[in-house]
């Protein structure tokens, strides 16, 4: 479990091919990683890999085919900056949101408008996910806990202030750029288990008809 508080910039340093021709293993630069253990969860850009090997400057994680096709890790190249976030534990403060480090969907930067200091992200994403994102709600961009700040079906808007902005790679967004979404897991389970309960209330004809 994460809380969407990035504490470290990483920098990819090897994205290469698994033994088994369809994963793919990560090398990634990172000052603390001496304090990571083999088996350890650490969150890249809001995907919660395993560590596989580390050394005290670098640490390696395999993603297996649905990581790759669901998230945006295997379009990452050489030298590019990722988010790194290690799991929440019982003494930490909670200061973003639960975030499980299980990636939803892809979402892609359709405007970004300055104001001030502060950028204004709007982001697309299928709109089959609208029931999921409500506004001055929670949602995590590249592993980045956020608030929504106005949504509709097409598009979500956040707003960067200057930590965020020069504290992850949320800084350097650009337009067309895929990110991958984490939406709020109590809104997922909250419609999971209401699920039947709406199907069947569609399902009943109102009087008259």
């Amino acid at each position: 479990m994460f809380s969407g508080l990035v504490e470290h910039l990483g920098r990819l340093i090897n994205c290469e091919t698994a033994a088994d021709s369809h994963s793919r293993i990560l090398t990634i630069a990172y000052d603390q990683a001496g304090s990571l253990a083999n088996g350890d969860s650490i969150a890249v850009n809001g995907v919660c890999l395993t560590v596989t090997n580390h050394e005290a400057a670098w640490f390696q994680a395999e993603c297996s085919p649905t990581t790759l096709r669901i998230t945006t890790l295997g379009t990452l190249k050489p030298n590019a900056l990722v988010n790194l976030e290690r799991p929440v534990t019982p003494q930490t403060r909670l200061g973003g949101h639960w975030v499980q480090g299980h990636i939803d969907i892809q979402g892609q930067v359709e405007r970004i408008e300055a104001e001030g200091e502060a950028k204004h992200v709007f982001f697309s994403y299928p709109s089959e996910y609208r029931s999921l994102l409500v506004p001055f709600g929670s949602i995590t961009v590249d592993g980045v806990s956020l608030t929504v700040v106005s949504v509709d079906t097409q598009r979500f808007q956040v707003t960067l202030i200057p930590y965020t902005q020069s504290h992850t790679t949320l800084g350097t967004v650009h337009l067309t750029q895929a990110v991958n979404l984490e939406l709020d897991v109590l809104g997922k389970y909250v419609r999971q288990l209401c699920a039947p309960y709406l199907e069947k209330e569609q399902k009943v004809p109102h009087y008259g008809e």
